[in-house]
């Protein structure tokens, strides 16, 4: 992947507001499965033309999303201690990082955790127990191992930051060379131990 070409074409998303008028769900991404092909903004924009404002708005945030992880998970791999998980249908695993697997999510800091950027970082595992419990009920809805990347903007924007595919780069890279199992987060939610970790990318 052309990662600097990437974040070129997500950043063209920025100028469209970012709302999604109503919630995920499977039926929704059924009609908006061309994202996976779709690579350049233009394109998508040409594709969703027809759609009403709802629809266009799903799709592009979805489009959105899927490329910067996309990209996130085209980081991680390129590191000789992470393994890329070659069954594209598993949703419980993306890639393993010195043979421990993990599902990556990237999240913007959220508003309902009711708590400081300070506190999360100063409370990484409340933050990660609050993710777990609030997460989305479609698709990838599960307990399994997880790296989160949470996405922090002083101005609130903090979807925006999906779009710095190089500065998410750096902080991966940092992330993975250091890594070491002893700095991972364990939970147990009833089938054995958990492991999850959380990469800042912040904006102060």
């Amino acid at each position: 992947m052309d990662l600097k070409r990437t974040e070129q074409e997500l950043r063209k998303r920025l100028s469209y507001p970012y709302r999604w008028g109503r919630q995920q769900s499977d039926s929704w991404d059924k009609k908006t499965n061309f994202i996976y092909k779709t690579y350049s903004f233009e394109t998508l924009l040409n594709k969703i033309n027809n759609f009403d404002q709802t629809l266009r708005n799903y799709a592009m945030n979805r489009w959105y999303n899927f490329w910067s992880a996309m990209a996130v998970e085209n980081i991680f791999t390129s590191h000789n201690n992470v393994s890329p998980n070659i069954n594209s249908y598993d949703k419980l695993v993306d890639f393993s990082v010195n043979e421990i697997p993990f599902d990556h999510k990237t999240s913007v800091f959220p508003r309902g955790f009711n708590k400081s950027i300070q506190y999360a970082v100063d409370n990484k595992k409340k933050l990660i127990q609050w993710l777990y419990d609030n997460q989305s009920q479609q698709g990838r809805k599960h307990f399994g191992n997880r790296l989160f990347i949470i996405l922090y903007d002083k101005d609130n924007n903090h979807w925006k930051m999906k779009c710095e595919i190089m500065l998410l780069k750096s902080e991966i890279d940092k992330y993975v060379r250091d890594f070491s199992k002893n700095n991972l987060c364990t939970f147990d939610f009833g089938k054995g131990t958990v492991y999850a970790d959380i990469i800042w990318l912040i904006n102060k």
